[in-house]
């Protein structure tokens, strides 16, 4: 597979439309349907749908776009850390992280950076530990901010000198929101949102004292953000760690701790190959300053 090809591919997925994406890429029509068909061929695989008007992935279409945008991502990333000159630094730098407030540091650090050097540029993606070591792994990104107790036995990292704390998020009416902290108990009988990372991991077993299957789940969330809407329309509270959620005073929400205290540590994590960018590196020795 030629990376033109590719780029073609990705972007008559994107538009759907086998016109508009040969206007998008400045080649004809026939040009690009050839080049869509002999890929076809080379893979042995239907990747498009043909309608009328549109057309839409087949399952493995689905799959080679999620490929190929992670080879061209890749492909970028490389050329920018080459191009890299001892006269001037530039590059890009790659995180990923859930969700946390453990980003403040990553931030504090890269506008320390952005002073001295500023034609690096940051990006960021984010998602759950499982999407952020998926990426980690396949070189999509120099960092990852892991919580524990992610399974980070395979990584170099450095713990960061900051956590969350495990807790209840519910609408301020709700009878949870007269209580200081949450027990165990209090959890017993009423519904629940809770990370269905967190269930597959246990993490909540030990805290506990008896089996998950007595709680009350109605939903499962990967990030809070979508599924605080759920709370605030009352489905359920959820478990959910601190400071993710706006709980100001025109917030309909508040968050309550859970006792005893249960929190996580956070560390930053990268590949034990991994051979960094110049700005990585400074990315890093920067940060192991900070902490």
């Amino acid at each position: 597979m030629e990376l033109r090809v590719l780029r073609y591919f990705l972007e008559v997925a994107r538009e759907g439309n086998i016109t508009a994406a040969a206007e998008n890429l400045h080649i004809t029509q026939p040009t690009l349907s050839k080049q869509l068909m002999e890929l076809e061929d080379e893979l042995g695989k239907k990747l498009f749908i043909r309608g009328k008007r549109r057309i839409t992935l087949t399952e493995d279409g689905v799959l080679l776009r999620k490929r190929a945008g992670e080879i061209i991502d890749l492909v970028q990333k490389t050329e920018s850390e080459l191009k890299n000159t001892d006269d001037v630094v530039f590059g890009d730098i790659y995180f990923g992280a859930g969700e946390t407030d453990g980003m403040k540091l990553v931030a504090k650090v890269c506008k320390n950076l952005q002073e001295r050097f500023p034609h690096i540029r940051y990006h960021l993606y984010s998602g759950n530990s499982e999407d952020v070591i998926e990426k980690l792994d396949k070189g999509l990104i120099d960092f990852g901010v892991l919580i524990e107790p992610s399974n980070i036995k395979k990584y170099n990292y450095i713990k960061l000198p900051s956590y969350n704390t495990w807790g209840v998020l519910t609408r301020k009416d709700n009878p949870l929101a007269r209580l200081q902290y949450v027990t165990s108990e209090n959890l017993l009988n009423i519904p629940l949102i809770c990370s269905k990372q967190a269930l597959d991991n246990n993490e909540l077993a030990g805290w506990l004292g008896y089996n998950v299957e007595k709680l009350k789940i109605v939903a499962t969330y990967n990030l809070i953000y979508n599924a605080s809407f759920f709370v605030e329309e009352g489905v359920g509270s959820a478990l959910t760690l601190d400071n993710l959620v706006n709980i100001t005073n025109d917030s309909k929400l508040c968050f309550i701790p859970l006792k005893p205290r249960l929190r996580t540590n956070l560390v930053m994590c990268w590949k034990k190959s991994q051979v960094f960018s110049k700005v990585a590196q400074i990315f890093l020795e920067e940060l192991q300053k900070q902490i």
